[in-house]
């Protein structure tokens, strides 16, 4: 068994997989503010992963001995990011629909949250040298 193979390592990966994916979303968007006929799109990670915790699946999960053993209870797969594209709306003459305000506010929102989880990231890496015996 891996020492980083634990769900919430796992977790933090796809989070910071969607971060990323995110960032580069609102920099294409930010990109083609001024592009005609542009629809922006947006990332889908956090709303999935609730949809997944808040699934009817039981809550009742049986032990396994071995990885390769099948899962009984609740599943243990993460969603995958989405990129959604807003077809709906239009905000300029052109038919554009970024507004440079929201998506700056989200590419610092998202720059937070990535900052946010790289701490968390590196606050378990140091645990785990010290119970290991580093420094």
């Amino acid at each position: 068994m891996s020492l980083l193979d634990k769900p919430s390592w796992n977790l933090m990966e796809r989070s910071l997989d969607a971060s990323t994916l995110r960032q580069k979303v609102v920099a294409n968007n930010v990109a083609n503010v001024d592009t005609p006929y542009f629809k922006r799109s947006d990332v889908l990670f956090e709303d999935l992963l609730q949809g997944e915790m808040n699934s009817s699946t039981p809550s009742i999960e049986g032990y396994r001995t071995n990885p390769k053993h099948f899962f009984i209870g609740k599943s243990t797969t993460l969603p995958n990011s989405e990129i959604k594209t807003d077809e709906s709306t239009a905000i300029n003459n052109n038919m554009n629909n970024v507004d440079m305000d929201y998506e700056m506010s989200l590419m610092a929102k998202n720059q937070l949250k990535y900052n946010t989880m790289i701490q968390q990231m590196n606050s378990e890496f140091k645990k785990m040298r010290t119970v290991l015996g580093g420094k």
